[in-house]
C-alpha cells in the first residue's frame, strides 16, 4: 500500500516552507513568539514536527495527546490539551483557520490562458484572452468567457451562455440557457439549464411543455459533480449566491434557493418550489413542488417534504416532521416492540 499522505506531490501542488507566525496568521490566529518553520498540513495522528495540523471535533482529543505536530490549530478551550512540544495556534474557528492553511500550502493551480487547438469556438463568441480553454471544448454563438475562468476538457458552452469573472467549469460540464456570476465553481459532469421536466396529459399521449426559462447561478455557487440544474419552464430556476450543492442532486425547473444554503448528494428539489436563505438539506431527502422552506431550515437526511415549513424548521423523516416529534415516535416503537417481545418470551406478563 501506498504512504498515506495528505496533499501528496504526485496530485497537489505545495509551496512553503511558511514560519509560524506566518501560518498563525493565514488561520486567523494568535501563536506564540517562536522559531518554527513549518512544511506542510497533516492530520493529527501522522503529523511530524515540521507540519501544522488542528482540532474541531473533541472525539479526537486522545489523537491530540498523542500528535508530534510541530503546531496545532484549535479553539481556545482546548489550547491547555495541546502538547507542551506543540506550539498552539488558538481560533475561535479552527477548521475555517484549517481551510486557509491548507491553500496557504496548497494553492489552486494558476489558469494557464489560452485556447487550446482542439477546442471549437465560434466566431460570435466572447472570450478573454485570460480564460483558459481545454482540449474538445465546445463554446457555441453568442456565449461569452469571463476573465480568469478555466473550461475543462469537453466542455459544452451553450448558445449566449455568460460564464462571469474567475469560474471554473469542470470536465464535459454542459451549460445551456445560463447566467454564471462570478466564481462559480461546476464540477465535472454537471449538467445546467437542460429542458425541465414538464409535460401536459392529453387523450392522445403526453405533450411536451416549452421550458422558457433559464437559469441563474449567482456568485460564489458551487455545482457538485454530475448534479442537473433544470432550466425554468415560464420563469428562471435560481441557486443564490454562495450556495453548495454537492454530487448528483437535482434540482426542477423554476427551483429558487436563498443565499448560502446546503443541499447535500442526492437530494430532489421539485419544481417551483423556495428555499429561502441560510437552509441546509440532508442527503437523499426530497420536497415535493411548489412548497416554500423558510429561513434556517434543516432538513434531515431521506426525509420527504410534503408542505411548507416555517422559518426555522428542523425535520426528519417522511413525511417530514419536528426532529423532537421524530425522535418520540422512534423511542415509542422500540418500548412497544420490546414490550411484544418480552410478551412472547414469557406469557405470564
Amino acid at each position: 500500500m501506498p504512504e498515506v499522505v495528505a496533499g501528496n506531490p504526485r496530485f497537489f501542488k505545495r509551496s512553503g516552507p511558511y514560519s509560524l507566525a506566518v501560518v498563525a496568521g493565514a488561520a486567523g490566529g494568535i501563536s506564540g513568539d517562536i522559531d518554527l518553520m513549518l512544511e506542510g498540513v497533516a492530520p493529527l495522528q501522522t503529523a511530524g514536527p515540521n507540519e501544522v495540523s488542528f482540532l474541531d471535533n473533541r472525539r479526537y482529543l486522545p489523537a491530540l495527546d498523542q500528535t508530534l505536530a510541530g503546531a496545532v490549530i484549535v479553539h481556545p478551550d482546548v489550547a491547555p490539551r495541546v502538547p507542551k512540544a506543540t506550539a498552539t495556534i488558538v481560533t475561535v474557528e479552527p477548521y475555517a483557520g484549517w481551510a486557509r492553511v491548507a491553500a496557504l500550502f496548497h494553492p489552486a493551480l494558476p489558469v494557464s490562458p489560452g485556447i487550446h487547438p482542439s477546442a471549437i469556438v465560434a466566431g460570435t463568441a466572447i472570450v478573454d484572452p485570460s480564460a483558459e480553454i481545454g482540449p474538445l471544448v465546445v463554446i457555441e454563438s453568442g456565449a461569452e468567457i469571463g476573465r480568469g475562468c478555466r473550461i475543462g476538457p469537453c466542455a459544452v458552452i451553450g448558445n449566449g451562455v455568460v460564464v462571469g469573472p474567475d469560474c471554473r467549469i469542470g470536465a464535459h460540464v454542459s451549460l445551456s440557457h445560463a447566467l454564471l456570476g462570478a466564481r462559480v465553481y461546476v464540477y465535472p459532469g454537471a449538467r445546467i439549464g437542460q429542458e425541465g421536466f414538464g409535460f401536459a396529459s392529453t387523450q392522445d399521449g403526453f405533450l411536451s411543455v416549452p421550458q422558457l426559462g433559464r437559469v441563474i447561478l449567482e456568485d460564489d455557487v458551487e455545482v457538485g459533480a454530475n448534479s442537473t440544474i433544470d432550466r425554468g419552464s415560464s420563469r428562471d430556476t435560481v441557486i443564490g449566491a454562495g450556495s453548495r450543492l454537492d454530487n448528483l442532486v437535482q434540482i426542477g425547473h423554476n427551483v429558487v434557493l436563498g443565499r448560502c444554503c446546503v443541499v447535500v448528494a442526492q437530494v430532489g428539489i421539485s419544481g417551483s418550489t423556495v428555499l429561502e436563505d441560510f437552509v441546509r438539506v440532508g442527503g437523499q431527502a426530497a420536497m415535493a413542488g411548489h412548497l416554500r422552506i423558510g429561513q434556517g431550515t434543516e432538513i434531515g437526511a431521506q426525509a420527504g417534504v410534503m408542505s411548507d415549513l416555517a422559518a426555522g424548521s428542523k425535520v426528519l423523516g417522511t413525511p417530514a416532521q419536528p426532529k423532537n416529534d421524530f425522535f418520540r415516535q422512534i423511542a415509542m416503537l422500540k418500548t412497544m416492540a420490546g414490550r411484544k417481545w418480552r410478551s412472547k418470551r414469557d406469557p405470564s406478563n
